[in-house]
């Protein structure tokens, strides 16, 4: 029906929830767009929902969608969004993917990551953990190093928002170390146009994401200017144009 706007699916990147994507969703003009921002399993509300796995995340947003819907994902939600894509593409009218990459390709660096990811849950998951350990190791990072002190601060308190024995699960299930690479399919997904955005300041994702537009049919890179890895929060009007504009 004309006028009706289209569903928008948002999803949050690890240790964040949906309320990561505000300030996007508040820079989105007119009325192109409904979206919506789940809490992805072991995150937020939906923190206790199990198992935590690819599929079952899938699942949980192609229920929520409706039939046909726009779609974008930052990080840990670039990846599932991926899946979603290639699960459903009749149904995804655009694919915007932030941040994000198709998956480690190499099997003894996967096997590595997946190891490094146990090892980071199991100290997740220690007697006595705080979140706000665990939310400041993973603060910092080389990734979030060129962030502003209020990007940080954002970024913190929605981490905040979890418990650690369930970002555990989400890292051990749905981490990178965990994903199946995606790269050999990324043609299924047609003539569905795919935006990639990644942050000047963040060379590791730029490159991921020349790879991923070159591998998708319809696949175009947009480079925000001083920016990092955490669009959603520090450039959130480049992340609403390029949501507008695809």
């Amino acid at each position: 029906m004309a006028g009706v706007p289209e569903p928008l699916l948002l999803l949050h990147g690890f240790m964040q929830t949906g309320r990561g994507w505000d300030e996007v969703a508040r820079h989105l003009a007119g009325e192109r767009y409904r979206p919506l921002a789940p809490d992805i399993r072991g995150h937020g509300a939906a923190a206790t929902r199990r198992p935590v796995d690819m599929q079952s995340c899938v699942d949980d947003v192609l229920r929520l969608a409706g039939p046909r819907f726009a779609l974008a994902g930052y990080s840990q939600g670039g990846r599932l969004a991926l899946h979603v894509a290639l699960a459903r593409p009749q149904r995804v009218s655009r694919l915007v993917l932030v941040s994000a990459t198709a998956g480690i390709d190499d099997d003894a660096e996967r096997a590595r990551r997946r190891a490094a990811d146990e090892q980071l849950a199991s100290w997740m998951e220690q007697d006595g953990r705080r979140m706000s350990e665990v939310a400041d190791r993973w603060g910092a990072q080389p990734l979030f190093a060129n962030q502003s002190a209020a990007v940080a601060a954002a970024a913190r308190a929605d981490r905040l928002s979890n418990e650690p024995a369930h970002v555990a699960a989400a890292l051990r299930g749905i981490g990178t170390g965990a994903m199946a690479p995606l790269w050999k399919r990324l043609g299924e997904l047609g003539g569905l146009p795919v935006t990639v955005l990644a942050g000047e300041l963040d060379p590791k994702y730029v490159a991921l994401g020349e790879r991923l537009a070159r591998s998708v049919p319809r696949g175009e890179l947009k480079v925000v200017p001083g920016a990092g890895h955490a669009l959603v929060l520090e450039a959130p009007a480049a992340v609403a144009a390029a949501l507008e504009a695809a």
